[in-house]
């Protein structure tokens, strides 16, 4: 589209602004750095140049963190601590034997070669040792067996004149590489793959979202999240529509001379694109290579698409080309003989009747097309749920994603959002990490062991939570919402349909009774139970879980 191609040996370099933005924590998209864990990192590691996204990639393992690598070498890094090099007696070596095996990451051994040579340098192990030791470091899948080597490596370390206590703290760090830790040239060719990424989300974020959005599922973030973060970006998101999309996302040339993004057939739940039988959106941009469409009728004797796909279509919402919105456009297929082209005068005079008879509808209100987005293409450009229910969490002194972001360090407050993702490292000892979304941005909420043990229904199954807790503010500016209190609101999703307004609102899915849960329930929406409508059983896709 622009005329540049790159290749991973000709993206410039050490560009700056990309630094910056991942400073900021600004990683979303981004290869190996986009989890909620490695963009709370980013503020505190700054990365200035590439080395440093060696690390970054390296440090958010739970072999580093297991191995309480992690504080210190942050510490030293933000020059909040002094790099430490215990030397040998004089006659067992050099005083600075160390520096020159944990220099480069500021006397914390970060990779699995600093392991080896860590026993190799200080506690004298042949390189035939320091290979097994290598070997007994288990991946993520396996667990090793590195305590066999503690006595010698600490006791030989300690005959050399190390303190006692520094040897226990290496091996303590070794150990930790048996949960799972990365070799430095993995870091990096992973951190070049880091650079490059970011740097076409930074320089070329409408063809970054493109190609994530072409390459679902996959990550960390759902298609609304990835459209989200480039609209933030400055990126022109248009709607699907049978006049101008494709099969798969695409870009578009925009009038500010820059390019936009438009979304392909292929965000259409159910519809089929690049399916080995049938391609419905193929079908479609074949048909329109012939000639434009005037009429809904004119577009379905011209593709010879079915009923189905066409109920799809304008269920999404993708018929305003043609002046049919989500509402009009559904009635007036539903009207259309089942999966029988009309010809020509049979379709005109079909047309003619259909606009004799056709009632004039009301307008669909903006909560209900917000809705139905979610519902058919799981994302929407016209607003975000939460915006919707805001006034009654105003109501109930629930505040926003954004005031989250600016509380103080202790503050205790009240948020609600959508369960964008859960997890549940191995190595976080029993703690979730949740990230919560509304139409202000994302908070990430911490659920330690305890709160978890008692809320473990809200946190693993609600997809509109209310949290109450308090802020926990690190000097870089990165906020925790840690979780005391959880309470699913999902059934209030239910309020932004206007059949269901009519009524009270169904609670799906009843948490316990109060006196169960030791505290009344004065969180949650006091209201009757009422038959679901069919379209309202799922309003929002599922949380993205990893564990």
């Amino acid at each position: 589209h622009k005329g540049e191609r790159f290749e991973l040996a000709t993206i410039p370099r050490e560009q700056e602004p990309v630094y910056k933005m991942l400073s900021r924590g600004e990683s979303l998209g981004v290869f190996q750095v986009e989890s909620r864990a490695q963009m709370n990192m980013l503020p505190r590691l700054k990365p200035k140049k590439f080395y440093d996204l060696v690390i970054e990639v390296a440090i958010v393992r739970p072999g580093p963190i297991q191995g309480d690598m992690v504080h210190p070498y942050l510490r030293r890094r933000n020059k909040l601590e002094k790099e430490d090099y215990p030397s040998p007696a004089p006659r067992h070596g050099p005083p600075d034997e160390l520096k020159s095996v944990l220099g480069r990451t500021l006397g914390v051994p970060l990779f699995q070669e600093q392991a080896m040579q860590l026993a190799i340098v200080a506690a004298k192990f042949t390189p035939s040792e320091a290979n097994q030791l290598r070997r007994s470091m288990a991946t993520f899948r396996n667990r090793g067996d590195v305590g066999k080597f503690r006595e010698r490596m600490v006791g030989n370390m300690v005959a050399r004149g190390y303190p006692q206590e520094f040897a226990e703290r290496c091996f303590k760090q070794i150990e930790g590489f048996g949960t799972y830790g990365f070799p430095e040239s993995h870091a990096a060719s992973f951190a070049q793959l880091v650079y490059a990424s970011s740097w076409i989300k930074h320089y070329h974020p409408e063809a970054f979202a493109c190609g994530l959005l072409n390459s679902q599922p996959m990550g960390f973030y759902a298609p609304a999240q990835i459209v989200r973060d480039a609209r933030a970006n400055g990126v022109e998101v248009r709607a699907i529509d049978v006049s101008f999309s494709h099969g798969d996302n695409t870009l578009e040339p925009a009038d500010d001379g820059r390019f936009a993004l438009r979304l392909g057939f292929r965000q259409i739940d159910g519809f089929k694109c690049a399916d080995a039988v049938e391609d419905w959106g193929a079908r479609i941009v074949a048909a329109r290579a012939r000639g434009s469409f005037a009429s809904l009728e004119e577009f379905a004797r011209a593709t010879a698409l079915p009923k189905r796909a066409l109920v799809l279509l304008a269920d999404a919402d993708a018929f305003r080309s043609l002046g049919l919105d989500r509402r009009a456009a559904l009635w007036a297929v539903r009207r259309l003989p089942d999966d029988v082209p009309l010809p020509l005068f049979a379709a005109t005079a079909a047309r003619e009747q259909r606009e004799e008879n056709a009632a004039a509808l009301p307008s669909m209100p903006l909560a209900e097309h917000v809705v139905a987005d979610y519902q058919s293409i799981r994302l929407s450009l016209k607003g975000h749920p939460m915006q919707f229910l805001r006034a009654m969490f105003l109501a109930e002194g629930v505040v926003d994603c954004a005031a989250v972001g600016r509380a103080a360090d202790g503050a205790a407050l009240r948020s609600a959002g959508v369960v964008l993702v859960r997890q549940q490292p191995g190595s976080a000892k029993g703690v979730v990490f949740m990230t919560l979304e509304d139409e202000t941005g994302i908070v990430n909420v911490v659920v330690w062991r305890h709160v978890m043990a008692r809320f473990r229904k809200e946190v693993m199954g609600a997809r509109v939570v209310l949290v109450t807790g308090r802020i926990q503010k690190s000097p870089e500016g990165v906020v925790h919402l840690v979780a005391e209190r959880l309470v699913d609101r999902s059934a209030d999703l239910y309020r932004l349909s206007h059949d269901l307004r009519e009524r009270a609102p169904f609670l799906p899915d009843q948490a316990a009774p109060d006196n169960a849960r030791g505290a009344p329930d004065t969180d949650a929406p006091q209201t009757p139970h009422v038959i679901r409508h069919p379209r309202n059983v799922r309003i929002l896709p599922r949380s993205r879980d990893f564990h």
